[in-house]
């Protein structure tokens, strides 16, 4: 692992385009669980998925009990040390772009930059209406549904939803473009708290492989990633990323 670490820490020092991209592994030292992990609610759970959500009541209702389930941990979370770690380099000017499968908002949080940040899969401090497409907050959103147990809705009327990608739901294309620009263009790609198995967001890190640049995996335990890796970390990122950028 020393040498491992040593070698990973000379390629970022040699960088100055880094593309960070994040999974659920990097909040979870901020007490966020990992829902897709083999511990996960999704394994416990049948998810709602986005076209049932769009048709159904009931559908909608099952979908704001999770939310109201979960959102305390998301709301009572605050960036942790490789949050921190990210941001500070991000401060070095060796930060391309920060592209992230998490809808925790802790990068935003930590201070990362928005021209930098890139939330694949959107952000669950919020809900969007389905109609005017206004935002509100979550606790908002919540407090409404909490009220009266019936799917909240905007002041238009129209019906709100919690402001991240669903099961079944696409990518909003705006940010995939960005996110595989940034793979082109950056010198080193750097996956963290990730097992790269959820598509096409995988796909990211593993572009600017193929682009032929060097990339680092930071995990604990394995990833669909690990044989394309040219340097994996196999730990915790709150104590793996503040060495490799110090």
């Amino acid at each position: 692992m020393a040498n491992a670490l040593d070698a990973a820490r000379s390629l970022v020092r040699r960088s100055g385009k880094i593309l960070i991209f994040t999974g659920a592994g990097i909040s979870t030292g901020s007490g966020i669980p990992d829902y897709r992990g083999p511990d996960g609610v999704w394994l416990k759970r049948e998810p709602v998925l986005y076209p049932e959500f769009i048709a159904s009541t009931k559908a909608k209702v099952e979908y704001w009990k999770y939310k109201a389930a979960t959102f305390p941990a998301f709301s009572s979370a605050v960036p942790n040390a490789a949050h921190k770690a990210v941001v500070a380099l991000e401060k070095a000017g060796k930060l391309l772009a920060l592209v992230t499968q998490n809808i925790d908002s802790l990068h935003r949080s930590a201070g990362t930059h928005t021209d930098k940040l890139v939330e694949l899969h959107g952000s669950g401090l919020f809900a969007e209406c389905l109609d005017c497409l206004k935002w509100v907050s979550m606790a908002e959103a919540l407090a409404a549904f909490k009220a009266d147990g019936a799917p909240p809705q905007c002041v238009c009327g129209g019906w709100l939803k919690p402001a991240v990608v669903m099961f079944g739901e696409q990518l909003e294309r705006e940010s995939l473009v960005k996110a595989f620009k940034a793979a082109e263009d950056c010198d080193l790609a750097i996956s963290v708290g990730s097992s790269l198995a959820v598509e096409p967001a995988a796909s990211v890190p593993l572009a600017a492989k193929a682009g032929g640049k060097p990339y680092i995996i930071v995990n604990r335990g394995p990833t669909a990633h690990d044989n394309a890796a040219d340097i994996k970390l196999d730990g915790d990122a709150c104590e793996i990323l503040p060495a490799l950028f110090s």
